[in-house]
């Protein structure tokens, strides 16, 4: 095979809605996700024996590699390319750079594995990634969304994906703040009151985000104070909203316009050097 791309997109939680927790300490999720026109990338090529570096400037953050999502990816999807009768997939030599930040809200290490999978079906080498996403949940309950990286409302524990029907969110300027503090899931659920204050409303998927709210919000401030300091910064520049996505630390704020996006990126990176900030469009739906 020839040397092959793909954008690992990051994933936005326009809303998340937490519903209840279950008996198995999971929680039933409702959320309308979207996905940046940015995010990590993934480079692959043939090799004589597999090997997968990490490059970018969030690599130092992303952990033992044997450990790397992508690596245990590819273990899965040769399993899976033998059993559905596509043969061997060959040795690999994966690099992916690493862009988004680690432990942010942002999906990365499932948007990461996604990347592969679509790569690995545009070589041919397996099914459909239409076909394979209700397998892929195995690997994580991001994955299946990550793998259309489109607006989505999402249920279940995130395996349950439904596509977004209309167009309201395409065009749509999104800037994205992380702090620079990794903020753990497992503790800001645990944190969660409890209390199910409602799914998400009916209407188009501009006005479903716009109604909506993040239940993991108020436990994640708790844990995480920079990440009101955040909130308020990007509230101050006057979006149609600003909210935190996924359990933190990373937010955003939603603007109809890509110029004043990039003004406030200009801004927020002047006003706080540390920061993490991004800009970018969402994905359309396809």
């Amino acid at each position: 095979m020839q040397s092959d791309f793909e954008t690992a997109y990051a994933k936005i939680n326009l809303a998340l809605h937490v519903r209840k927790r279950r008996d198995d300490g999971y929680h039933e999720l409702e959320s309308l996700v979207a996905f940046l026109d940015d995010g990590d990338f993934l480079r692959v090529e043939a090799a004589n024996c597999d090997s997968f570096s990490v490059e970018g400037e969030f690599a130092a953050n992303s952990g033992d590699i044997s450990d790397n999502l992508v690596v245990k990816t590819l273990d899965w999807a040769r399993r899976a390319a033998r059993d559905w009768g596509y043969g061997d997939i060959p040795p690999l030599a994966i690099t992916l750079s690493k862009h988004l930040p680690v432990a942010a809200g942002l999906g990365g290490g499932s948007a990461d594995a996604a990347a592969l999978l679509r790569l690995l079906h545009r070589q041919q080498l397996l099914h459909s990634w239409l076909e394979l996403c209700p397998a892929t949940a195995v690997l994580g309950a991001d994955v299946p969304a990550c793998l259309f990286s489109q607006p989505l409302i999402m249920r279940g524990i995130g395996e349950q994906i439904e596509p977004v029907e209309d167009n309201s969110l395409n065009g749509i300027a999104a800037v994205l703040v992380n702090p620079g503090v990794p903020v753990p899931t497992g503790p800001v659920f645990k944190a969660w009151d409890g209390v199910d204050h409602g799914g998400l409303k009916s209407g188009t998927a501009l006005e479903m985000a716009c109604a909506g709210r993040n239940d993991l919000e108020r436990p994640a401030l708790a844990l995480c104070p920079a990440i009101g300091e955040v909130l308020a910064a990007l509230r101050a520049t006057v979006p149609a909203f600003a909210r935190m996505s996924g359990s933190g630390a990373t937010c955003f704020a939603l603007y109809d316009d890509p110029q004043k996006a990039a003004f406030v990126v200009r801004k927020l990176k002047d006003r706080y050097p540390s920061w993490w900030v991004k800009a970018g469009s969402l994905t359309p739906c396809r």
